[in-house]
């Protein structure tokens, strides 16, 4: 078995053994990070021989730190990375090289059926009647968009909102509101097959589908990086917040992941306090006393325009991966059509929590 996990941050972890009756036999460590003493290498295959297969990855990862020789140094490396690529290489996980990438970048849609085409695009991907795909997104109009579990009256002023005219949706994933101008916001999903973040844990999944985005804006001269649960972050704030939701295969099988991110290019942030309802807890819980200041555009941080952007992130994926251009196909639309209808446009949707 075989399995691989970049670290966050960090260097590519490649895992192979044998699971002999349910025990880690042959279990070999390696790849591009730094480890001294040399030693080191030995002893965490070593740890890991003779490990029970079901045990997790908190369980491996201490197995590891206990062997490890006095004085050792990892850089680019973690325990904890170590066992999250023993528990993809059990779960028999894929890797992003695996597939052959479709890329939907198309003209301006309605927020609702943008919501819409998430859910159609990840079951056509359960399915298996889809590639796994990057849908950068362009929006016809500015909205709010709220988590599938937040209250529609606790987040957002709905008179404010009317006021500036904003159309206000709900998505399929949890997580926190947006604020949303066409000319001031990125957003992109990516459907996955589930099988791509297996042996990974619910946040682990996170850091591992945001790593290609930090890469391509280090490319851009921005140093980010993922902040549990769901952000990216720069020294000069939040630039941007990600939400999941898992889609289960109509056969049973293994499914699919929906994964998207939206980015600050630029922000009226006056605009968004009047129609957001940020409180308190929060505005605690990010650390900082002022919304505007929680969130720092790609614009300043640049210099670039937002088409710029997204030309170097769509670039950035298609260099490490491979990307295909394609489209949305007319029955995805239609289905996506159909589900704006009588879901996504729907007051009792957007409502359902009140």
């Amino acid at each position: 078995m075989h399995g691989e996990y970049k670290v966050p941050g960090g260097k590519l972890v490649v895992v192979d053994l044998d699971d002999h009756d349910g025990v880690l036999r042959n279990v070999r460590v390696a790849g591009d990070f730094f480890l001294e003493p040399d030693e080191a290498i030995s002893a965490i295959d070593r740890a890991l021989e003779g490990a029970p297969a079901d045990t997790d990855a908190a369980g491996l990862a201490a197995r590891i730190e206990t062997a490890l020789p006095e004085g050792t140094v990892m850089y680019g490396l973690t325990a904890e990375g170590i066992a999250v690529a023993v528990r993809r290489a059990l779960a028999q996980a894929t890797d992003w090289t695996d597939y052959d990438w479709q890329l939907i970048h198309e003209a301006p849609q309605s927020p609702a059926l943008h919501m819409a085409l998430d859910e159609v695009l990840t079951a056509e991907v359960a399915a298996g009647r889809r590639p796994p795909t990057l849908r950068v997104w362009e929006w016809g109009g500015p909205a709010v968009v709220i988590g599938s579990f937040q209250s529609l009256a606790n987040e957002v002023d709905a008179d404010n909102a009317a006021r500036h005219g904003l159309t206000v949706v709900r998505r399929i994933s949890g997580g926190g509101a947006m604020f949303v101008e066409p000319g001031n916001t990125i957003t992109y999903s990516l459907s996955v097959p589930a099988s791509l973040v297996s042996g990974l844990s619910f946040a682990d999944s996170y850091a591992y589908l945001d790593d290609w985005v930090l890469d391509a804006l280090g490319d851009m001269g921005i140093k980010a990086w993922y902040q549990p649960l769901n952000d990216i972050a720069t020294e000069a704030g939040k630039i941007a917040g990600a939400a999941q939701k898992r889609v289960v295969a109509p056969d049973g099988g293994a499914g699919a992941v929906l994964h998207h991110v939206t980015m600050s290019y630029d922000i009226d942030a006056d605009k968004m306090l009047e129609v957001l309802r940020i409180g308190r807890e929060k505005m605690s819980d990010k650390g900082t006393r002022s919304a505007q200041k929680r969130v720092d555009p790609l614009r300043r941080q640049t210099g670039l325009p937002r088409e710029a952007v997204i030309d170097r992130m769509i670039e950035s994926f298609r260099t490490r991966y491979g990307l295909t251009d394609g489209s949305v196909t007319a029955e995805e639309l239609a289905r996506a059509e159909e589900l704006v209808a009588v879901k996504f446009g729907s007051p009792e949707w957007t409502a359902r929590v009140p």
